[in-house]
Order: C-alpha cells, then sequence, then structure tokens
C-alpha cells in the first residue's frame, strides 16, 4: 500500500488500462465464471496455482532494491566519482608508477563497501520491521474438507477470484467487482485527492451489460480499488485485479513522486549544497594559485583532492546509518518504525494527540450496568443492547464485545433473523439492526450516542408503559446519563421501532426516526496504572499531552483527572465546528480535552497545532483516527488498530503502552542528536580546512598535501565517523525535543570552524621556522607532519563537540566511539613508518615533533573549549 503524504494521481496522468473497468456491468453468474471462481471461494489448490500465475499482491515499486543494485548505488557518490577521476589523470600522466592508481582502487572499494554495508543492513532492518505489521482481508474460502469458512487472510496472499468482505475500517486489500453492498462509502482520496467519501453499490439488473467505456475508473460505483478504504458500510465482492494489475499498481510511478520533504530533509539537503557551494568558490581559486606557481596537472589533482575533502561524501551514509540503528532500537522496546524519517519527528515532538481508551484506559471494557429510563436495573435494555450488538456485521468494537460476553443470552437470538442493518458513522454516532420476527413484523433496534438517540426518539418505556418523549422527560434521562458519566462510565441510549406491516427489506437512515427509547447501557474503562507514570515522563521530556476524543466529555474529563492531565479546560466538537483558523488556534492552545470529536475535527487541531509551530504527534487506532494521523508530523498506530488507521501511520506500537512511546521519544532524540554530530563535525571542520588551504596555498612554495595523502586522511577521517550512531547523549539533551535549525548550522561553522585553522597555521609555523620544511626539497617532511597534526585535531574534535560538556572528564563518548578515533589516531601516526606511508611520500618524524604536537593538540582542546563556552553564553546555552 502507498504510505502517508503520497502525492495523488496528477490530472495530467496518462490514462492506463484497467482490467477491473471491463467487468464494471457483468451480471453476477457470467463474472464468476469469467474470473473462474464461486460464491463458496476458492480452495488451496486454487489459491496456489493464482499465486504462481500472477505473484504475491503487492505493488512492486514498494520492494527494496536488489542487493546487486545497491551495490552499484553505492558507487553513485562524489567521494568515488572524483578519486577514479584522479586515477585516471594519475595513469595518464605517470603510467610507470601504478602505486597511486592501486592505493586509489583500493580506497573506491572501502568506501563503496562500507557505503553499500551500512545501506543494505538499514534497508534489510526496514523491511523486517514492515513485516511485523500484516494487513489483513476477510475472504470467504474452501476448506479441505470442501465447506465454506471466512477466515483473514494476509493482504499479500489474496487472489484473483476470491471472494471478500468488507467492513468500516478496512483498507481495500485488491481491485473489486461488488457483488452486494450496504450503504458502503468508500473513501478514494489516496488516487483522486478528494477528501469525501463516495458511495459503492453493485449494479443494478438494469445495468448488466452497459458499457464502462465512457466513464472515468474512479466513478465506476460497482469498482473499489486497491488502497482505498471504507469509511462505512458493508460489501461482498469478488477480486478481478492483484498487484501491479490494479489501478493502483498501474499508477505507481506517478504515486511514488517524492515524499513531502520535512523541515530535516530540508536540512540535510542544505548542508550538503553549503559545502558544496564552498568547494565551488574555493577550489578555484586554490587551483589557480597552484597553477601560478606550479603545472595545470600538478595544480588539478591538488584541487580535485581538496574537492574530496569539502565533499560531504558520508553524510547521507551517516544520516542512514543513524535512523536504522535507531529504528532498531526502537524495536527493542515494541516500536515499529515504517518510515525512517519519522524518527526524527518523533525526537522533535513537543505535543503529543492521543485517545482515550487504550492509551489513558484499560481497553478492556466491561458492561458495568444495563438500566431502564429511571436508573434502575434493566434486563430489557440489556436483551435489545445485545441483539443490536450480535447481528450487526460491521467493525464489531470494544463496546459490543462487552455486550456479547453475557453468552447467556445467546439463545434468544434463535428468535430472530437478519433483514436488513444500518451501520455506524461519525456523523449519526449510532447504529441499527433491523430483525424479523415470526410474526412477520420488522424490528429496528438502534443504539448509539445519548444526545444523537434523545434526537430521534419521540416515545419513551417507563414502567410498562409507552410516553410521549417530552422535554422534561428528556431533561431526566439526560440527568441520568450525565451523573452515570460523572463517575466515569461511557453511556449508550438503547431504542426500538416495531414496524408492523413492513413494505420493504431495504432500509436506511431515514428509517431511524420515531423510535422509543428502552434504555441505557453503561460501560467501564478504568484508567491504567501506569498512565499517571508516563504522563509525568512525558511532561518531564518537554512533551505536552492532548487528549482528542469521540467520547464523551464527563467521562473523559475524569479520566484525565484521574491520571494527572487538566481536565479543566475541555471543549466538544461542536465547539471546533463553528470557529475560523484564527479563533481555533487560540481555543487549542489553552485546551487539552477534546470530547466528542468527529474525524475531520481532529485533524482541524492537528493542524491548529502546526501553525503555532508545534512538531504534533497523533497516537490512534480507529478509523476516525486516519485523518489526524495522515496531517500529523508523525503518526503513532497500534498493531491492532483498524487497517487504515495503521496504514496511515509512520510508527506502530506493538504495545499500547504511554510508556512505550516516551522509550520512542527519547531513541528518537538520541538518533537526531547523533546526526547533528555529524552535520556539526563536517560542516566546521571543512570550513576550517577551507581556511587552512587557502591560506598554505598563498604562502607555501609547494604544495601542503599530496593529493594522494589528503584522500588518505580523507578516508581516515571518514572511517572515525561511522561509530557516531553508536554513541550515546547526555541526559540533559534528551530533556527537551531536539528541532532542526539551519541557522544554528551555520553560525556553529563560523564559529567552531576557524579554531582548528589557528592550529593549522602553528604547525605550519612550527614545521617551517623549528625544523626548517622550508623548501620544495623538505615537502615530504612538512607534508608528514600536517597529514598527522590534521587527523589528530579532525579525530579529537568528535570529542569536543559530541558534548557541551568538558569531554572525558564530564561526558565520555560511547565504547566503539573511543576506539574507532584511537585506531585511526594509531594508524595516522603509525603510517609514515610503513611501507604504504613511504608510497604515499612521507617521512619518519622525529621524537620531538610529537612533543610539540601534543602541546598542539592540548592547545587546540582548551580553545575549543573556550570556544564552545562562549559559544553557549551567547546563543543561551545551545550546543547541539
Amino acid at each position: 500500500m502507498i504510505g502517508k503524504k503520497n502525492r495523488s494521481a496528477q490530472s495530467g496522468t496518462k490514462p492506463v488500462e484497467i482490467l477491473a473497468t471491463s467487468m464494471a456491468y457483468q451480471s453476477g453468474n457470467p463474472l464468476l465464471a469469467a474470473l473462474d471462481t464461486r460464491i463458496d471461494g476458492l480452495d488451496e489448490a486454487e489459491i496456489g496455482q493464482r499465486l504462481d500465475r500472477d505473484g504475491v499482491n503487492e505493488v512492486s515499486h514498494e520492494k527494496p532494491p536488489h542487493w546487486s543494485m545497491q551495490l552499484l548505488h553505492a558507487f553513485k557518490n562524489p567521494f568515488i566519482i572524483v578519486l577514479l577521476v584522479l586515477a585516471g589523470v594519475q595513469l595518464a600522466t605517470d603510467s610507470s608508477d601504478p602505486t597511486g592508481p592501486l592505493i586509489i582502487t583500493a580506497m573506491v572499494a572501502i568506501s563503496a563497501l562500507l557505503g553499500f554495508t551500512q545501506e543494505f543492513r538499514s534497508t534489510r532492518a526496514a523491511e523486517q520491521l514492515k513485516a511485523m505489521v500484516c494487513n489483513t482481508a476477510s475472504a470467504t474460502r474452501r476448506a479441505c474438507d470442501g465447506h465454506s469458512e471466512r477466515i483473514e487472510v494476509p493482504v499479500d496472499e489474496i487472489v484473483v477470484g476470491d471472494i471478500v468482505h468488507l467492513g468500516a475500517g478496512d483498507m481495500v486489500p485488491a481491485d473489486l467487482r461488488l457483488l452486494s453492498s450496504k450503504d458502503l462509502f468508500i473513501s478514494q482520496a489516496i488516487l483522486s485527492g478528494e477528501s469525501l467519501p463516495v458511495e459503492k453499490t453493485a449494479p443494478a439488473a438494469a445495468e448488466h451489460g452497459a458499457s464502462s467505456t465512457k466513464v472515468q475508473p474512479l466513478d465506476l460505483a460497482s469498482i473499489c480499488y486497491m488502497g482505498t478504504n471504507v469509511v462505512s458500510g458493508s460489501a461482498t465482492a469478488v477480486v478481478v485485479a492483484t498487484g501491479s494489475r490494479t489501478y493502483l499498481g498501474s499508477l505507481a510511478r506517478s504515486l511514488s513522486g517524492e515524499r513531502v520533504q520535512t523541515s530535516f530533509d530540508r536540512g540535510v539537503k542544505s548542508v550538503s549544497w553549503l559545502l558544496i557551494r564552498f568547494m565551488l568558490v574555493m577550489v578555484p581559486i586554490v587551483l589557480g594559485i597552484q597553477w601560478y606557481k606550479q603545472g595545470f596537472w600538478e595544480a588539478l589533482l591538488f584541487a580535485l583532492s581538496v574537492a574530496v575533502g569539502l565533499t560531504p561524501e558520508m553524510l547521507p551514509l551517516i544520516v542512514t546509518a543513524n535512523l536504522g540503528k535507531g529504528a532498531m532500537a526502537m524495536s527493542r522496546h515494541k516500536v515499529v518504525v515504517k518510515r525512517l524519517n519519522a524518527i526524527q519527528n518523533f525526537g522533535a515532538m513537543d505535543v503529543l494527540c492521543t485517545d482515550k481508551t487504550g492509551t489513558l484506559t484499560l481497553d478492556k471494557i466491561v458492561l458495568e450496568r444495563h438500566l431502564d429510563l429511571h436508573g434502575e436495573a434493566s434486563e430489557e435494555a440489556l436483551e435489545y443492547g445485545y441483539l443490536n450488538s450480535y447481528f450487526q456485521t460491521g467493525l464489531k468494537n470494544l463496546i459490543d464485545k462487552a455486550v456479547l460476553a453475557h453468552r447467556d443470552l445467546e439463545p434468544m437470538t434463535q428468535r430472530y433473523q437478519v433483514v436488513d442493518e444500518i451501520p455506524f458513522d461519525f456523523q449519526r454516532r449510532r447504529m441499527s439492526v433491523v430483525l424479523g420476527e415470526h410474526d412477520g413484523q420488522h424490528l429496528l433496534i438502534c443504539k448509539g450516542a445519548v444526545e444523537e438517540m434523545l434526537a430521534i426518539c419521540t416515545s419513551a418505556r417507563m414502567d410498562g408503559k409507552t410516553l410521549a418523549m417530552s422535554p422534561d422527560l428528556c431533561e431526566g434521562i439526560k440527568r441520568i446519563t450525565q451523573k452515570l458519566n460523572d463517575d466515569g462510565l461511557r453511556v449508550l441510549l438503547v431504542a426500538v421501532k416495531r414496524q408492523q406491516t413492513p413494505t420493504d427489506s431495504v432500509y436506511g437512515v431515514a428509517d431511524e426516526s420515531g423510535l422509543m427509547a428502552v434504555g441505557c447501557l453503561a460501560f467501564l474503562d478504568p484508567p491504567k496504572d501506569s498512565a499517571a507514570t508516563a504522563i509525568a515522563a512525558l511532561h518531564r521530556h518537554g512533551v505536552v499531552v492532548k487528549v482528542i476524543t469521540g467520547d464523551n466529555e464527563a467521562v473523559t474529563r475524569k479520566i484525565c483527572r484521574e491520571v494527572g492531565l487538566d481536565s479543566e479546560h475541555s471543549v466538544q466538537g461542536h465547539d471546533v465546528e463553528v470557529l475560523d483558523d484564527p479563533a481555533l488556534d487560540t481555543l487549542v492552545a489553552r485546551t487539552t480535552v477534546f470530547a466528542k470529536m468527529s474525524p475531520l475535527q481532529k485533524a482541524r487541531v492537528v493542524k491548529s497545532l502546526q501553525r503555532q509551530n508545534h512538531t504534533v504527534g497523533f497516537l490512534g487506532d480507529g478509523i476516525n483516527d486516519a485523518p489526524a494521523l495522515r496531517e500529523a508530523d508523525v503518526g503513532i498506530s497500534v498493531d491492532t488498530a483498524t487497517d487504515i488507521a495503521k496504514e496511515s501511520a509512520d510508527i506502530i506500537l506493538l504495545e499500547k503502552n504511554l510508556m512505550v512511546l516516551e522509550r520512542g521519544v527519547t531513541e528518537g532524540r538520541v538518533t537526531f542528536g547523533n546526526i547533528i554530530k555529524y552535520i556539526k563535525l563536517t560542516t566546521s571542520s571543512n570550513f576550517g580546512n577551507v581556511l587552512s588551504v587557502l591560506i598554505a596555498s598563498i604562502f607555501l612554495p609547494f604544495v601542503p598535501l599530496l593529493p594522494l595523502q589528503i584522500l588518505v586522511l580523507n578516508l581516515l577521517y571518514d572511517i572515525s565517523q561511522l561509530a557516531i550512531p553508536f554513541d550515546h547523549m547526555d541526559e540533559d539533551y534528551l530533556r527537551l525535543p531536539r528541532k532542526w535549525n539551519a541557522a544554528d548550522i551555520g553560525r556553529f561553522m563560523l564559529w567552531v570552524g576557524p579554531s582548528s585553522s589557528v592550529f593549522d597555521i602553528t604547525t605550519f609555523a612550527l614545521l617551517w621556522f623549528i625544523f626548517g620544511a622550508n623548501t620544495p626539497d623538505h615537502q615530504a617532511f612538512f607534508q608528514s607532519g600536517w597529514f598527522i597534526e590534521s587527523l589528530f585535531t579532525q579525530t579529537l574534535v568528535v570529542h569536543m563537540i559530541r558534548t557541551h560538556r568538558i569531554p572525558f572528564l564530564q561526558s565520555v563518548a560511547a565504547a566503539p566511539v573511543l576506539a574507532l578515533t584511537s585506531a585511526i589516531i594509531v594508524i595516522g601516526v603509525a603510517l609514515p613508518y610503513t611501507v604504504i606511508g613511504a608510497k604515499l611520500h612521507m617521512v619518519k618524524l622525529p621524537f620531538t615533533y610529537f612533543s610539540y604536537l601534543g602541546a598542539t593538540v592540548l592547545a587546540y582542546c582548551l580553545l575549543t573549549q573556550v570556544v564552545k563556552h562562549l559559544y553557549m553564553r551567547h546563543y543561551a546555552g545551545r550546543w547541539l
């Protein structure tokens, strides 16, 4: 299926041939015969044959690329491209010495394999996490003994000819032709961009054989398309196309356009272009200076090597590795990440909007009381409520399951047969079943929210008598239900109507009128013991919790009080409906509890918070949560949620627990922090190198480093950064939401970058004046000395920048960071004394140089700490 916030099909998209459209008006039996299926479903052998013929039911573009393609993609890297150009130039200018090209080839292999390994592991981990969340479809299939049964089938195992059943909250698993339907409304927003649902119906007998060529595919009332979802109603349909043969599969390329970029995406891209712009300005200057001093080819080699040093070639790799590691770490806390970039938004989240049921409460609703309209115990109210829940074919929620727990009433159902039903929707907030009695009468039983039910009741049964629904009687019922609400009980009203001389077996919303109220059902869903602790923990981490629910206001406020949320400021959906955006923003800013909210009202609240510069998370699991899940910066659902809720979410919780969410928020901030570490390291270090190389090019009679030495230095530094995803963050960094701030990156670079240039220049002076490396004959000594100093400072700056505290004393990096940076420093120091060092034209350095180097590195650390202190004081304590 297509994930959250994908583009809808463009109006200018080239028309495609849709297999389903040719079957829109075929009559039932010929249609089934053409598909070689039966109304009682397919057997196991037929299913296997069709899977072999058509493949699994998924859109092909969703598959990750093959490992060979990922390996080829690893070579599409500026670092590797420049290396290959350098190798070619070296071979062209001096084919007698293959040392340089061989070293470059080894560097290409190392860099490509590192990139491929990280991408392959991250992709495989993401696919494994996605596989933990499985959508299913209800289908009729024949068992081995020949009998038919309705079972739940994984969506990717649905085949052409399957008989499937749709209900509210279901995703349409393939392209379907309706065989029968009841008040079926489908949201086709993923395909058409139209937010309003459309009604779908099976073709009438008069339509059989009609042509569908002049009708737009999405306008065909008898066809439901893969990826759309059921808003309300129910249907039985036959699968006519799966996978890439569906309408969604045909449009896969246009639908899979670039996802809407987050501020994080734009920020990472802006950093890359910032450094590339520096390269495009500085490299030509360096080329011109060196060309003036040396020949063109030597100058070109040096300038290209400098370009490699300035290119942030590891940025995509580090970002992917951080996100992949974050996703795996979150999975250990029972949090499945469907979209890797959502991890950053998870860490930046400062407002969490959540439903009440199952997050603040135990999600174990029990029928606490069944009462008449006096508030006394009533078996009649229970019996009618049981019949309503038992015979409905739509989505059975927790309330229905609580009613059906009274299994002693099941024998009573034998006296009735289903005539029709009027499904639940979030505007009416009620649902009805129509039952046939033995005397031929029809009995309509309706249950739903109190206010909505009283609006359609014209009478009430009290003390065995039928009384007209007067205003006083209505107020009396409201007082009884309000008292139950104040006690934390959710109340549904039950009403009935007998049709003495039924004339039709098809009922609709218009028939929900003139009902007689008979009683009410009161349900209890107590708060979780862990809810108050989790909310307090989220508050400590700078996350404000707001409750947005379709439930009763009084019940919601009571639960909120018990878990430590401010319930004084609460509003209902009708309060939100009448407000324009500015007035809504003011209301939302001071309100904690939103009750009796419709799906679109929930989404409006989310958008209001976003307008006020909040990063909003939304936790929901119902059909009515899907719009808000799509609008939120990070949509969070649970594994037991409806299909449409899971499909709309970025993150899936395997356990509906706010404590799990709090751990996920922390992991998101660790991931974001480690990415920011690398970005700030790269920008400041590269900026410092630009200044150093420019100064050296102006004043030295030779190049400060040979092209090959620059490449090796760059490779060693890049390898030292690979451990950053495994680092931890200081506790105080995790206390507040962290958002992308492009301006902060630029000013950090300008403050910290020149610090390294100061000590590059002192090293130049040391090598020039103290060690006499001031002529072309002694350039190897100069280059070896600066190589080691540059590697020391570039590698140690990791420890200086990774924390706002004093490194090694107040904050110590994780073991992988310590080990890898230490190993790289040891390798760098040892390199001039090895055969490889000789091939790189490096020479051995005297012990006295390392004593000066130690003093230089210590002074560099002290200066960086001073700059850090001044920066934090100037920018209100902000560092990373």
